[in-house]
């Protein structure tokens, strides 16, 4: 029996949400706990102040967009 679409999307989804969780939380969290690398890239991410900064101060810009987004939605259902 074949899958639906619908759900081979939506897992594919999934997935890939998680892998780009994984990913922040190694950048942000996980990397400046280990020893330095001997691998460039890695010690670039470990050094790398930006993206541990980046995601806790877009919340706040995500919460207003999505009031905003709201209070414009409910404007224009009652105009």
């Amino acid at each position: 029996m074949p899958l639906p679409a619908n759900l081979v999307t939506g897992s594919a989804f999934v997935a890939l949400g998680v892998a780009l969780l994984a990913g922040f939380l190694y950048v942000a969290v996980w990397s400046k706990a280990l020893a330095p690398s001997d691998n460039w890239f890695l010690l670039a991410v470990q050094n790398d102040r930006y993206y541990c900064l980046l995601v806790p101060l877009t919340v706040p810009v995500i919460v207003v967009a999505v009031y905003l987004h709201w209070l414009s939605m409910k404007m224009f259902k009652h105009a």
